[in-house]
């Protein structure tokens, strides 16, 4: 799952959560806005830790990728370099 679909519907969650707060709330007015402010503060902190998260596997990818293209390099030159000398090697 993409994180850009993750995020919306986090996002559409949160919102859906809140409007059926509003609607169906038996406290007060001042009482059900502070729980809704809680609420989307508590969403928002899991969004936030969701983004770090996907932040550092894609971060982490990237490092081992180009660990990984390092590594191809080195074996590449080492191969070449093996058969250059062998090349000077032939008797031609």
């Amino acid at each position: 799952m993409s994180s850009t679909k993750v995020i919306l519907g986090l996002l559409g969650g949160v919102a859906a959560g809140a409007l059926l707060g509003v609607l169906f709330a038996p406290a007060e007015g001042k009482k059900t806005r502070k729980k809704i402010i809680n609420k989307a503060n508590d969403s928002a902190d899991v969004l936030k830790d969701k983004y770090e998260s996907i932040v550092e596997a894609m971060n982490n990818k990237y490092e081992d990728m180009l660990h990984k293209e390092e590594k191809l390099i080195s074996n590449g030159e080492a191969k070449l370099n093996s058969l250059k000398k062998e090349f000077k090697n032939l008797d031609l």
